[in-house]
């Protein structure tokens, strides 16, 4: 895939979420969203990424360093525009450009490739994912043809301004936000993009590019994702709840399937970094956070919360904490005890 470029787009200020704190670094699953969404790109593609940040935003470059190459958009006029300013840096260095939002953690690198793929294969202008969604979603509904082709997105909002909003708003074939470009294609119809009016004054808007391909008679390919969760964003505190929700879920039953017994999985909690042995039995309330790595045949909680530490085969740590600390094999860390890594001052 190396000659696949990935554009996340991390602008928003997340005006939604009531925090001083930009929206993509709230974390799910112990790790920024952004990070999340980073990982996945980078999994998938050579190059580096690039992400589109908004004026005076620098956490995210703070976080990801020089791993990702960084644009910004002075001005916030929807996600056409966005991806506009990624041109200067992409043009000529790559056959396709998948576009991605940073609020999106749980979409999987093997997702992502898909659409890359099938641009590769088929030359369409335009591959997208799309999700099976709930007739009150407000994401945009994907249209199709008497030939089951592509040949529309239409936003909620302009759906109810439509003679026939009921019909499309039943529509339960949702767009996901994730596309792959033909990049020559792209880079030439983002400037001719329509503006739309938001509630915040003009926006071009990613979307329209699709019906802009039906119109040059350039295929759009769709390809329906299995897992909704994928598509889950979080643009306020509601949906970061629902998104840590289901990152949880994945993260059990990735465990469960493993070997690892969960008394309780809605109360057990545990970190994308985190390895666990064979045959070890996790009880209710119990945290396991960071770079932790447990052994085989554990023990642990209930009420534990383990976090950057090492447990040992057989150790067993029943309402205590280990934070940033080793345990050896057998050790038994008795209730209301804590073993902290000691400081170096």
């Amino acid at each position: 895939m190396e000659e696949l470029a990935i554009v996340i787009l991390a602008a928003g200020h997340g005006v939604r979420m009531q925090s001083r704190k930009q929206k993509v670094l709230h974390e799910v699953g112990g790790k920024p969203m952004v990070q999340h969404v980073f990982e996945t790109a980078r999994a998938v593609s050579r190059q580096k990424p690039l992400l589109v940040v908004g004026s005076g935003q620098n956490g995210v470059q703070r976080l990801l360093g020089d791993g990702a190459d960084y644009v910004v958009q002075e001005k916030r006029l929807g996600t056409g525009h966005a991806t506009s300013m990624a041109a200067p840096l992409l043009q000529g260095k790559a056959a396709r450009v998948a576009v991605t939002y940073a609020d999106m953690p749980l979409l999987r690198a093997e997702t992502l490739t898909r659409p890359a793929h099938a641009q590769a294969e088929s030359g369409v202008a335009v591959a997208m994912l799309t999700v099976t969604g709930e007739p009150g979603s407000s994401f945009g509904r994907v249209l199709r043809n008497e030939q089951g082709m592509v040949t529309d997105i239409v936003e909620v909002a302009a759906a109810r301004q439509l003679p026939n909003s009921a019909g499309i708003l039943a529509i339960r074939e949702l767009n996901m936000g994730v596309y792959c470009f033909d990049a020559a294609w792209l880079w030439q119809n983002l400037a001719a993009l329509p503006q739309r009016q938001a509630r915040g004054g003009p926006e071009q808007y990613l979307t329209d590019l699709v019906s802009r391909a039906v119109q040059q008679s350039r295929q759009v390919a769709a390809m329906p994702v299995a897992d909704p969760d994928e598509g889950l964003g979080a643009g306020t505190r509601s949906e970061l709840a629902q998104v840590e929700k289901a990152f949880r879920r994945r993260a059990n039953s990735k465990w469960l399937a493993a070997g690892v017994t969960l008394i309780d999985p809605d109360t057990t909690y545990i970190d994308q970094d985190v390895s666990i042995g064979q045959d070890t039995i996790i009880w209710p309330n119990t945290f396991l956070q960071g770079n932790t790595q447990i052994g085989e045949g554990c023990i642990l909680g209930p009420n534990a919360i383990i976090r950057d530490a090492k447990i040992g085969r057989g150790c067993r740590v029943e309402q205590a904490a280990v934070i940033g600390a080793t345990l050896a094999n057998g050790e038994f860390m008795p209730p209301f005890t804590v073993r902290q890594e000691e400081s170096d001052e």
